[in-house]
């Protein structure tokens, strides 16, 4: 298995995560368009986080086709 995939995945969910909290917490009325870019890209890359660490585990459990 590739750990280092799962690994930056992993980080860059929990940044995402983080980015996601802090964009709740500060949204206010919903008009203020940083919190709601910081909404979306908080959601995107703790997305692609969980995607590219399950990507890796998927990977190396699949083995080497015959």
């Amino acid at each position: 298995m590739n750990w280092g995939f799962v690994i930056i995945g992993a980080i860059v969910a929990l940044i995402g995560l983080g980015v996601l909290v802090t964009a709740i917490r500060n949204r206010g009325d919903g008009t203020d368009p940083k919190a709601n870019a910081m909404l979306i890209g908080g959601t995107m890359a703790a997305a692609f986080g969980i995607v590219l660490a399950g990507f890796a585990i998927a990977y190396a459990a699949a083995g080497r086709p015959q």
